[in-house]
């Protein structure tokens, strides 16, 4: 073999390594390529999956952005509403302060304790003045002169029928009790405390009243009516006297029983000895210092068992009252308030 051939030999034999080598290159190729693809594929579908997922995210933002604007608006509608009632609530209250306030400038609850200041400051000042003539007339020297005895004629003395003295059984009830209830009514009278603790009378005590409150105590001992003073208020001025004086005598052990036939008249009841006592609500009740009734049975057994626990029951009966249960004049402390007679008449006469 020449040298020629050698060349053309080679190249036949690289010839057939490379066409034997290029379907290996080829099929990897293909499978990156279909890789590739599939990849591409993959991603494509990722992102669909992306965008939907976005896409129903955002809805639901959304969505919560709406109903949270709906809960703000119904919640700023219902603050709005409770703003309003609020508002016409103070007003009424506002209303009502003011209509009170009026009501007592011209009720005698109200008007009382400036009545009351001015008669005091008018009493101090005509007290001063009798005062300083009673020093003058004691200074005053007056001359002496002697009187001529003068001689009478004996006369047969003739003995005059005594009077029949009214018959006071129940002087001796509030005997021992006497001079310091007379001393609670004076200093009523003339030293009145507006600002007194409770259960002691903190309104104008005058002549009047004194003079009922001391009829019951030692003309009738206790147990029987008083002329009304044509007035609830001053009817119930009295009974609050008479409160106060067997609340000192007696302190816890006195229990008031009030009766009235009516819901409303027993409201001024309440209303007035909160007024002239200064108790409040809490001394209200069965359990408590002052309870209300309507019908004398009840209040019957009430006193009843009070005596049984060893407390003193005071038995108000109010003017209305025509007739009084034979029940309530066991007890011994009995105080009612009868109507005129003129009331009386007018009563039947409407009837």
């Amino acid at each position: 073999m020449n040298s020629d051939e050698l060349p053309i030999a080679d190249e036949n034999a690289s010839s057939d390594e490379t066409g034997a080598v290029l379907p290996e290159l080829k099929l990897p190729e293909r499978e990156r390529i279909a890789d590739l693809i599939q990849r591409e594929q993959a991603i494509q579908q990722e992102i669909a999956d992306l965008t939907t997922t976005r896409d129903q995210l955002q809805a639901q933002v959304v969505a919560t952005q709406n109903s949270l604007a709906q809960v703000v608006q119904q919640n700023l509608s219902e603050l709005e509403q409770r703003r309003q009632a609020l508002q016409l609530s103070i007003e009424q209250l506002e209303r009502r302060q003011e209509r009170i306030r009026n009501e007592m400038k011209t009720s005698f609850a109200g008007t009382s304790q400036e009545i009351a200041i001015r008669v005091q400051s008018f009493k101090d000042y005509l007290v001063g003045s009798l005062q300083d003539l009673a020093i003058a007339a004691e200074r005053l020297e007056l001359p002496k002169f002697q009187e001529p005895q003068v001689v009478a004629p004996t006369q047969p003395v003739v003995e005059e029928p005594s009077a029949i003295a009214a018959p006071k059984f129940a002087e001796s009830k509030f005997q021992d009790q006497a001079r310091e209830i007379r001393n609670v009514i004076d200093q009523f009278r003339n030293q009145p405390d507006y600002y007194g603790p409770v259960w002691k009378l903190r309104r104008t005590f005058e002549p009047v009243h004194a003079e009922r409150v001391s009829t019951w105590f030692f003309d009738q001992g206790g147990r029987g009516a008083v002329r009304t003073m044509g007035s609830r208020l001053q009817n119930i001025l009295i009974a609050s006297a008479t409160i106060s004086i067997l609340y000192k005598l007696h302190r816890d052990r006195v229990r008031t029983l009030i009766l009235a036939n009516s819901p409303e008249r027993l409201g001024e009841w309440r209303r007035g000895l909160q007024d002239c006592l200064g108790v409040t609500r809490s001394d209200f009740g069965s359990d408590r210092g002052i309870t209300l009734f309507e019908a004398p049975e009840q209040l019957a057994l009430k006193a009843e068992r009070l005596e049984k626990d060893g407390f003193l029951p005071l038995i108000v009966v109010d003017e209305t009252e025509e007739n009084i249960s034979l029940a309530l004049l066991q007890f011994p402390l009995l105080l009612a308030f009868a109507p005129s007679p003129q009331q009386m008449i007018q009563q039947q006469s409407y009837f």
